[in-house]
Formats: C-alpha cells, structure tokens, sequence
C-alpha cells in the first residue's frame, strides 16, 4: 500500500522528472511532462522526438518509472499519456 498521498508525491516526483529525466530525454530532442498523479500512478506525456519513438516504451518502464521507484517508493507506476488524451486520464 502506498503510504504516500498524491500531494505528497507531487514535489519529488516534479523534481525527478524535471531535474534527472528531462534532461536525459532533451539530449535526443526529446521531452517529458509531468500531467498528474492518482492513486500512486504517475501520468506523463512523452514530447518531441520521444513521440513515435521505437524506443519510448522501454525509456519509460527503464528509466523513468525505475528512477521513481527507486527514488521515492517501489509501488509507483507510470502510464503514458497519448497526445489528445490529457482530458481523460481515468480511460487510461
């Protein structure tokens, strides 16, 4: 069980994604957004060149959401979000 609330999980999963992630990705022209979290499960938006990217699977599961899990607490998931999607993360 995640002994964390959402709000709480906010600011350190902003300043990972901000501070450690986006930079990686911008290096390839690629971007990440953090849109929200719920329930333990945090929703990104993959940017730039990550869209359509063979490989934005894998940076999500192996970098983005390990660097969480790692950092903050092994439960958290991390769940793409597709471009035009952003107004319903609960079909997600």
């Amino acid at each position: 069980m995640m002994p964390f609330t959402d709000e709480d999980l906010m600011p350190p999963v902003s300043s990972i994604i901000e501070n450690k992630v986006a930079p990686m990705l911008a290096k390839d022209g690629g971007a990440i957004k953090l849109l929200d979290i719920k329930n333990g499960k945090v929703y990104v938006q993959l940017q730039g060149a990550c869209v359509g990217c063979s490989a934005s699977g894998s940076t999500l599961k192996f970098i983005v959401e390990k660097e969480l899990k790692a950092a903050i607490h092994p439960e958290l998931e991390i769940i793409n979000v597709p471009q035009g999607m952003e107004n319903n993360l609960q079909e997600l």
